[in-house]
């Protein structure tokens, strides 16, 4: 087996990227958007991290094509959200039972929340943007039977706008700053952080509304 793939840490992006380039950004956002097993995946940081390297110089240590990325970006986002649909209409509730993980729990408790404030079409759309919740709520679009043609275009344009609008803010990022490579890893948590400050939140209203109760 090549040493690389030895090396390989799949929570970390660089080194899935390096390992498997555009093709791992496909992967791991098929995982992220439609397995529940995929629900430890770092999709936000890989998405800013490949547009990072997409930014850097091509005789650089890894450089990536922008538009292979973004196109595996934006399969990997609407693949995943599919598949996560049709698994959902097919185990149903089970699926998403209170017997699983305590991550699962949040992120399933995050969604449907989410489903009550902002309706199911709002609602797959910004849940693109939470860590957890993405996860969970295509299945969950899929156990609540939310009609196959809805829930197709509004994942359609939330898996676009997130996919490929966390990528070009990362080549952005790279484009401006010499050197860039040379400060992935601080990059890569200041956005887990922010990324992970909507959940924060919505477990804090959750916990005073039941406060208040």
């Amino acid at each position: 087996m090549p040493v690389h793939l030895l090396a390989l840490n799949p929570l970390d992006p660089h080194s899935l990227l390096a390992s498997f380039g555009p093709i791992g950004v496909f992967v791991v956002l098929v995982a992220e958007t439609g397995l529940l097993i995929g629900i430890f995946l770092p999709g936000d940081s890989l998405l800013v991290t490949a547009g990072l390297l997409c930014a850097t110089k091509a005789q650089g240590s890894l450089h990536l094509s922008l538009p292979a990325v973004l196109l595996a970006a934006v399969a990997g986002a609407l693949v995943g959200a599919q598949i996560g649909y049709l698994i959902g209409r097919r185990a149903g509730p089970a699926l998403v039972d209170e017997r699983r993980g305590p991550r699962v729990r949040t992120a399933v408790a995050g969604g449907r929340a989410a489903l009550e404030r902002y309706g199911p079409e709002k609602a797959v759309v910004l849940a693109r943007f939470i860590p957890l919740v993405r996860t969970v709520m295509n299945p969950l679009m899929g156990v609540i039977a939310v009609p196959a043609r809805t829930f197709v275009v509004w994942q359609v344009v939330g898996g676009v706008v997130w996919s490929a609008g966390v990528t070009l803010a990362g080549y952005a990022l790279g484009s401006h700053v010499p050197h860039i490579d040379t400060y992935l890893l601080p990059i890569i948590a200041l956005v887990v952080v922010i990324s992970l400050i909507p959940l924060a939140l919505e477990a804090y209203r959750a916990r005073t509304n039941r406060s208040r109760a």
